[in-house]
């Protein structure tokens, strides 16, 4: 079992970040020995997951973990749109990746998603792979619409709400 870190103070954005360990797997790479774009893709879902979905029995999870999976669970999580900034190769690596996660913005039935791709935490020189937001909306399973965000959803979100990410100039 995979055990999600604790979530910490970020000093340079004084916002609570969740910090998720995601493991690289050799399929990752591509034909250049760095994780490929559309694996990165992967990797921040595995980290968005984690982070959101309610843990099963025996597992662990953050306390931002309050969206049941599932199709009969009645409510959908929908990409509606997503953006990524490489900053750096990843190269191949044993240690964890740490995907440090913050809410942008909670809106009635979206969310914004912020993410930054890091190195080990353990490690002396720590880099910085990648900056991504995804826009989020929950929607009703059968009717195809958007739902509210919960009570206990925004509860368990907000104390992670802090500055949506500035990308460079396009």
């Amino acid at each position: 079992m995979q055990r999600t870190r604790t979530v910490r103070r970020t000093a340079s954005s004084r916002v609570t970040r969740l910090h998720i360990p995601i493991h690289l797997r050799w399929g990752d790479l591509d034909a250049f020995n760095h994780v490929n774009n559309t694996s990165m893709l992967k990797l921040l879902e595995e980290a968005r997951v984690r982070a959101f979905w309610k843990p099963g029995p025996g597992e662990q999870a953050p306390s931002t973990a309050v969206l049941d999976s599932g199709i009969e669970q009645g409510v959908l999580t929908l990409i509606a749109r997503q953006e990524i900034e490489y900053l750096a190769p990843v190269p191949y690596q044993r240690h964890p990746l740490e995907v440090q996660m913050w809410f942008g913005k909670l809106g009635g039935s979206s969310v914004e998603v912020c993410y930054e791709v890091h190195n080990d935490p353990a490690s002396v020189e720590r880099t910085v792979y990648a900056r991504s937001t995804a826009v989020i909306v929950l929607v009703d399973a059968q009717t195809g619409r958007p739902t509210r965000i919960t009570p206990e959803m925004r509860a368990a979100w907000e104390p992670y709400v802090g500055e949506s990410i500035v990308y460079a100039h396009r």
